[in-house]
C-alpha cells in the first residue's frame, strides 16, 4: 500500500486530471474562442465617414470552434446574426487546421480520463508492472497537456497566420467588406491553457511522490548505572 504522503498527492493529481478534462469539454463547447471589433469598410467609404463617425460602422464579432455570431455595423443599426462552423463555412478557412484543433483536443480529453485512472489507481495501490505507476501517470500527463498546447498553439496560428477573423467576418458577405480592428482572445481559450497548466502540475505532483524522503531516528540515551548509584 502507497504511504499516506504518496496517497495524498496522487488523489490531488486525480482530481486535477478530472477538471482539466472538465475544462477542455467547457472550453471545446463554448463559443467565445475570439472576440473582436469589426469595421464596414465598404460603408464607411461609401459615405467618407470621419473618426467620430466611424463609431456606426464598427460591429463587433465572437466565435468558437463550432459556433460564433456579430454585430454587422453599416451605418444603418447594427445587425445580430449567428453562424456555425460546420459544415458550410469550414469550407472557406484552413479546413485541415480548424478539424487538427478539434481533434487535438479530443485527444487531449481521452488522455486526461486516462491520467485520471492512473492516479486513482496509484492512491490505491502500488501497481506491480512499472508502466502502471508513476511512469504511466507522467506519460498520460504529458501526453495530454501536450495535446492541448497543440491545440492552442494551431489556434493561434490560424488566427494570426491565416486572418481566421477576418474568414470569418467576410463569410457571405457579396456586398459589404470587414477588416478586423482589434482581436481578444477570450476565457475559453484561457481555459485550454489552464488545462495544459494542470497537466504541468501534475507532472510537478507525480515527481514529488517519487522522492524519498529521510526518516528521523530519535536517539535514547543510554543510562549508565554505576556501582555508587546502587548504593545511593
Amino acid at each position: 500500500m502507497p504511504g499516506c504522503f504518496k496517497k495524498t498527492l496522487f488523489a490531488l493529481a486525480s482530481l486535477i486530471s478530472f477538471v482539466s478534462f472538465i475544462l477542455i469539454v467547457v472550453a471545446m463547447g463554448t463559443p467565445k474562442w475570439m472576440t473582436g471589433k469589426i469595421l464596414c469598410k465598404t460603408g464607411a467609404d461609401l459615405v467618407n465617414a470621419t473618426d467620430p463617425e466611424l463609431v456606426k460602422f464598427i460591429g463587433e464579432i465572437y466565435y468558437g470552434l463550432f459556433r460564433g455570431g456579430k454585430i454587422r455595423q453599416c451605418g444603418l443599426g447594427g445587425r445580430r446574426s449567428k453562424f456555425t462552423i460546420f459544415p458550410h463555412m469550414v469550407k472557406k478557412l484552413n479546413t485541415g487546421l480548424h478539424v487538427m484543433i478539434i481533434m487535438f483536443l479530443c485527444v487531449a480529453i481521452s488522455f486526461s480520463l486516462v491520467s485520471f485512472g492512473f492516479c486513482i489507481l496509484n492512491a490505491i495501490k502500488v501497481p506491480y508492472r512499472a508502466i502502471n505507476g508513476p511512469a504511466g501517470a507522467c506519460l498520460w500527463n504529458f501526453l495530454a497537456g501536450g495535446f492541448v498546447v497543440l491545440a492552442v498553439t494551431s489556434f493561434m496560428a490560424a488566427v494570426k497566420l491565416h486572418h481566421l477573423t477576418e474568414r470569418i467576418a467576410n463569410f457571405r458577405e457579396n456586398v459589404f467588406r470587414f477588416v478586423i480592428l482589434e482581436e481578444r482572445f477570450e476565457d475559453c481559450f484561457w481555459i485550454c491553457v489552464a488545462s495544459a497548466t494542470a497537466h504541468a502540475v501534475n507532472l510537478l505532483l507525480i515527481a514529488i511522490s517519487g522522492i524519498h524522503f529521510p526518516k528521523i531516528k530519535t536517539k535514547t540515551e543510554e543510562v549508565n548505572v554505576t556501582a555508587e548509584d546502587i548504593m545511593y
